[in-house]
This record gives structure tokens, C-alpha cells and sequence, in this order.
């Protein structure tokens, strides 16, 4: 195989990215530069004032295990409101609102949950925000 044949070099291979390979100017790119601080700091101070309320119903092995407990402590260390309480069925139920990358964040420790817990399936969806204030574990 020679160099040019090589997968590395395809322009169609995942992994390269050709965007533009016009050289940049020394004035066109401290414009770039400016045009994406400002992009990013648009896009940062939007998603500090965006408040959303995820539920999750979270699966498995997870009552019995300190799942509501660390939830809770883990809630609370993201900043975000709401609740967290045991289901009927056997679920855990987590009504959480905050930030969406705390609720992410949140997202991904109910998935994995407490060491004693077995967690098979974290279903999510949205609803309005309330403007809650604390999180609690409910009964």
C-alpha cells in the first residue's frame, strides 16, 4: 500500500475533519477567534438561565440499596430541585430541576446508582418547571 492509499489519508474517513484549507491571515484569525469567544459566551450564559425538570423512572435492583439516599446527596451537591421516592413497582421515581448539564450529570449517576444497586433501564422525560427550591426524599 502506498501513502496516498492509505485509510488515514481518505478525505472520507471518519476522524477528518476538512472544514475550510483556505491559509488564515493573521487578521482573519484573531476575527475568528472573537467571533467564537462571543459564540461561546452567548451560548454559555443561555444555558446558565435555562431551568428544566427531567423525570426519571429508573429500574432494576434499586430499592433497599440507599439508591433515594445517595441520589438525593447527589442532587444536591448538582445544585438542582425536586424529589426522589421508591414506586409501587419497585422503581425509583426522580423529578430533578436545575441546569440541563446538571441534570445530565444526574442522569448518568442514576444509571450506574449506589454499589449495591443493579440499575436496567433509566427512562426520561420533560415537564414544566416549577421553581422549586430544595430536593427531598419523599415517602
Amino acid at each position: 500500500m502506498t501513502r496516498d492509499d492509505s485509510p488515514q489519508r481518505q478525505s472520507g474517513t471518519p476522524g477528518w475533519l476538512i472544514a475550510d484549507t483556505r491559509p488564515i491571515s493573521r487578521g482573519n484569525r484573531s476575527a475568528k477567534v472573537r467571533q467564537w469567544v462571543r459564540q461561546e459566551q452567548r451560548h454559555n450564559s443561555q444555558s446558565a438561565l435555562r431551568i428544566e425538570r427531567w423525570q426519571l423512572q429508573i429500574r432494576g435492583h434499586v430499592q433497599g440499596v440507599g439508591f433515594r439516599e445517595s441520589c438525593s446527596r447527589m442532587a444536591k451537591d448538582l445544585d438542582l430541585s425536586g424529589w426522589v421516592r421508591n414506586c409501587p413497582d419497585g422503581s425509583v421515581e426522580v423529578q430533578a430541576e436545575g441546569q440541563p448539564h446538571h441534570l445530565t450529570q444526574l442522569r448518568l449517576w442514576c444509571e450506574r446508582g449506589p454499589r449495591e444497586a443493579e440499575v436496567l433501564s433509566v427512562n426520561q422525560s420533560q415537564l414544566p418547571p416549577l421553581k422549586e427550591d430544595w430536593f427531598e426524599i419523599r415517602r
